[in-house]
C-alpha cells in the first residue's frame, strides 16, 4: 500500500488504464478496444487535452522508415506505420498529404552515407531514386546538393487530429479519457496477482487489473513509481523550430532532409511544408533543463538534479560534448542556425526566419551513455512500459498500439 491507496480492495473500476494520452497512449486505448470488444479502458492525462507535447510539437511527418536498420522495431512499426497511418488519414478525412522527400549530400564525406540510405530504401522495399544537381533542382529549385535521394512514401499529416480521432474512436468504443486533475497520477500502488490501483491529484482512486505506461516525457518516472526499475533514463532533448516568412515560403516546394549522421538519433536541420502549409525549419537538439523544458528560461531543479545524478547523462556529456557544443550554439545564435539552413536553402538570410514553437524529445539513455536508438518496452507485474518512442512514434503509433495490445493481454492473464 502506498500514500493511502491500495489495489486489494473494491472493486476494479476497469480492466486496462493506460496513462497517457499522446498518440502512442491514445492508439494502444483504440487498439485494446479493437482487439477485444468489450475491454474496459480508462485513459489518464494530466493535460486539459490530448497530443500537447511530443505528439503535438513535432514536424508532423509521416516517415517512410528508410533511416532504420532492418529488423529493428522502429523499421518495422514505421514501414506499417505510414501506410496505415495515410489510410487512417484518408478513412477520417484528416489532413494528410504524400509528398515525398529529398534526403540532399551537400558535402563530399556524405556521399557514401547517402549511397548506404539508397541501399538500405532498396532493402525495406521504399521506392528511391538517385538524384544529381540538375534534378534537385527540378524539385526544389532553391536547394542546392552534390546529389539526393527521393522517397516516394514520405508525407504529413496533421498529427493532433489523429490523436482526437483516435481518442474519439475509442471512447465510442467505450473507453474513458479523463483530463487535468482527473487525469494526473500522483500514487501508484501494485500488487503482484492482486492488479493496480492509481491516486489522481484529485482524490480520485482508479483501480485495473493492468497498467499501460505511455507517460512519454515521464515515463521513466512513471515506471519507477509503479516499483519498476527501468533500465533507461529520460533524457529531454529540446528542438527548436523557426519558420519561414510567408513572402518567402515559395523558397521550399516539400520536405528536405540533410543526410543524417548515424551516430546520433536525430535527422538534423531540415525543411518541411506543413499540411495546414507554413514551412518549418529545424530541430536542432539541445538538452533541456526539465523535462517540458521548452525554453532555455525553463528550468525545474528536481528534475535537473535527477538528470545530472544519472551516469548515463555524464556519459553522454563526455562523449558527444563537440556535437552538443555546437547544437547549443545554433540555440544561441540566430546567424548560426540560419548558416545550418543554409546547408540546404542557400538563399535564406536570418531576416527571413520566424520563432515557431520547440518540442522535447524523450530520448531514453542508458546508464553507460548509449542512447536508445529503437523503441523500447519493458513489463512487469500486471503492467507495461514504453520507454523509448520518440521520431517515428507518430508514423508509426497504429503498430505500436497493437504490439502495447498484444502484451497487454499477458498482464491482464497474470493471477
Amino acid at each position: 500500500m502506498m500514500g493511502g491507496v491500495s489495489s486489494t480492495s473494491g472493486r476494479l473500476d476497469c480492466d486496462v488504464l493506460v496513462i497517457g494520452a499522446g498518440i502512442v497512449g491514445l492508439s494502444t486505448a483504440y487498439a485494446l478496444t479493437r482487439r477485444s470488444p468489450g475491454t474496459r479502458v480508462v485513459v489518464l492525462e494530466k493535460e486539459p487535452g490530448p497530443a500537447r507535447h511530443q505528439t503535438g510539437r513535432n514536424s508532423g511527418v509521416i516517415h517512410s522508415g528508410i533511416y532504420y536498420p532492418p529488423g529493428s522495431l522502429k523499421a518495422r512499426f514505421a514501414l506499417q506505420g505510414a501506410a496505415e497511418m495515410v489510410k487512417f488519414c484518408a478513412e477520417h478525412d484528416i489532413p494528410h498529404e504524400v509528398t515525398g522527400k529529398l534526403i540532399v549530400a551537400t558535402e563530399q564525406q556524405e556521399l557514401p552515407r547517402l549511397h548506404a540510405l539508397i541501399q538500405r530504401g532498396r532493402q525495406h522495399g521504399i521506392p528511391v531514386r538517385e538524384l544529381g544537381p540538375a534534378q534537385i533542382a527540378e524539385q526544389e529549385p532553391h536547394v542546392r546538393g552534390l546529389a539526393a535521394i527521393h522517397v516516394g512514401t514520405t508525407g504529413v499529416a496533421d498529427f493532433v487530429a489523429v490523436a482526437d480521432q483516435l481518442a474519439r474512436s475509442a471512447q465510442d468504443a467505450g473507453a474513458e479519457v479523463r483530463y487535468g486533475a482527473a487525469g494526473e497520477v500522483e500514487v501508484i500502488d501494485r500488487r503482484p496477482g492482486r492488479g493496480v490501483a492509481v491516486r489522481t491529484a484529485d482524490g480520485a482512486v482508479v483501480r485495473a487489473r493492468a497498467l499501460v505506461n505511455c507517460a512519454g516525457l515521464h515515463c521513466d518516472a512513471v515506471a519507477r513509481r509503479a516499483g519498476d526499475s527501468p533500465q533507461a533514463r529520460i533524457l529531454p532533448f529540446r528542438g527548436e523550430y523557426a519558420e519561414l516568412a510567408p513572402e518567402r515560403e515559395h523558397l521550399v516546394r516539400g520536405l528536405v532532409y540533410p543526410v543524417p549522421d548515424p551516430a546520433f538519433p536525430f535527422l538534423g536541420v531540415h525543411l518541411t511544408r506543413g499540411v495546414h502549409g507554413g514551412v518549418h525549419l529545424g530541430p536542432n537538439a539541445v538538452p533541456a533543463l526539465a523535462r517540458e523544458g521548452y525554453a532555455w528560461r525553463t528550468v525545474r531543479p528536481g528534475e535537473l538534479a535527477g538528470l545530472l545524478a544519472h551516469p548515463g547523462t555524464w556519459h553522454v556529456a563526455r562523449r558527444h560534448w563537440r556535437y552538443g557544443a555546437g547544437e547549443v550554439h545554433r540555440s544561441l545564435s540566430r546567424p548560426a542556425f540560419t548558416a545550418a539552413v543554409r546547408r540546404l536553402l542557400p538563399e535564406v538570410e536570418a531576416t527571413d526566419l520566424r520563432p515557431a514553437p520547440a518540442g522535447v524529445r524523450a530520448q531514453a539513455v542508458l546508464r553507460d551513455g548509449t542512447l536508445v536508438d529503437d523503441f523500447l518496452f519493458a513489463e512487469g507485474p500486471h503492467t507495461v512500459h514504453v520507454l523509448n518512442a520518440p521520431s517515428p512514434a507518430a508514423t508509426a503509433s497504429l503498430p505500436i498500439g497493437r504490439e502495447i495490445a498484444r502484451r497487454v493481454a499477458g498482464a491482464l492473464a497474470e493471477r
